[in-house]
């Protein structure tokens, strides 16, 4: 029997916001009220059959900044909004004081949300156990605990103060994967790491050796990574060669303002991923969302990943999981 030749990969999946719809509550009780979640996987489940997916195992909604939150940082939930974190510093000298905490759980955010999975975990067996993202790549997390502005004109006025913070950053972002995980009962072992990185294209290429690579590759290798993947979103053509520098797998460049799929297609070195957005979502017709799906397809991704984010995108989402279908020959 000739096996079967495996098409265009594709992943799918419900935002936040969807199910917060679904179920009639806000954003910000999915991060904290076990009623809410429960609630908003209950009324999603018509939609999945719908549209032929599995149901999605209830979870705390998505929280990138909970490494932050095992630093102490003071962090607002809007009622029905996305969390921001506020720094942590406000002066380059304070970069000097910095330290880990003794304990990255300790935390009365990250107590309230591990406490919250367990109750999550009682209810439905299903439910995954996780708080939130591991780490949060390490320009990122330096200039959330400094602020984006004066951190990134800390290289040019005070380059030791911006390493020495960058140091800071990688250190306790592992720090913080490795006890959330060991307390999960997954301690970190050799495999596959991910390290979302969104800031770090705003160092320009001429800097990006000094101030970037290293901590990439420190913290890959605290993270035991076997196989790099990484998420930036502003990246430039000049950037893509140090990719292959930082041995990176596989890129994904999501919303990257700058990177279209030409470009990664003729200049990026390694595999690369494609998105389609929640704004072409909303735009676009089916049909126009579908002719999106098969140009995006024809760039080779290693998969295009889409979601829900509104409930009234419904046959939107059905168009494009019939062209996902049949270009993965499903």
């Amino acid at each position: 029997m000739t096996p079967k030749t495996i098409g265009q990969a594709y992943s799918f999946g419900f935002a936040d916001s969807a199910l917060a719809q679904a179920g009639g509550v806000t954003l910000d009780a999915m991060h904290f009220d076990a009623d809410a979640i429960c609630k908003a996987y209950d009324a999603i489940r018509p939609v999945a059959e719908r549209l032929g997916v599995d149901p999605p195992k209830p979870r705390l909604a998505g929280f990138c900044y909970a490494p932050l939150a095992g630093l102490g940082a003071n962090i607002t939930f809007p009622k029905d909004s996305e969390p921001f974190v506020l720094p942590m510093i406000s002066a380059p000298e304070e970069i000097d004081r910095l330290q880990e905490p003794e304990s990255y759980l300790a935390s009365e955010l990250t107590q309230k949300r591990l406490a919250l999975a367990r109750e999550l975990k009682r209810r439905r067996p299903e439910a995954g156990v996780g708080i939130g993202h591991l780490v949060e790549g390490p320009v990122t997390a330096a200039a959330l605990i400094f602020g984006r502005q004066p951190f990134f004109t800390l290289p040019y006025d005070d380059p030791a103060r911006a390493h020495r913070l960058l140091d800071f950053a990688t250190r306790s972002m592992v720090g913080y994967a490795r006890a959330v995980s060991e307390h999960s009962g997954a301690p970190l072992r050799p495999g596959a790491r991910g390290i979302p990185d969104d800031f770090a294209g705003i160092f320009p290429p001429r800097l990006f050796e000094e101030f970037v690579v290293p901590y990439w590759n420190r913290m890959y290798e605290g993270l035991l990574a076997t196989e790099r993947y990484l998420h930036s979103e502003l990246l430039r053509v000049e950037h893509l060669p140090f990719l292959e520098k930082a041995a990176i797998a596989h890129f994904d460049p999501s919303a990257d303002q700058y990177l279209t799929p030409q470009l990664l297609r003729d200049h990026c070195p390694t595999k690369f991923s494609l998105s389609i957005h929640s704004w072409d979502i909303h735009d676009g017709t089916p049909q126009e969302l579908e002719e999106m799906y098969r140009r995006l397809a024809g760039f080779h991704p290693t998969a295009i990943s889409f979601s829900m984010s509104r409930l009234d995108e419904e046959p939107k989402i059905q168009r494009l999981l019939h062209a996902a279908r049949k270009l993965k020959g499903q």
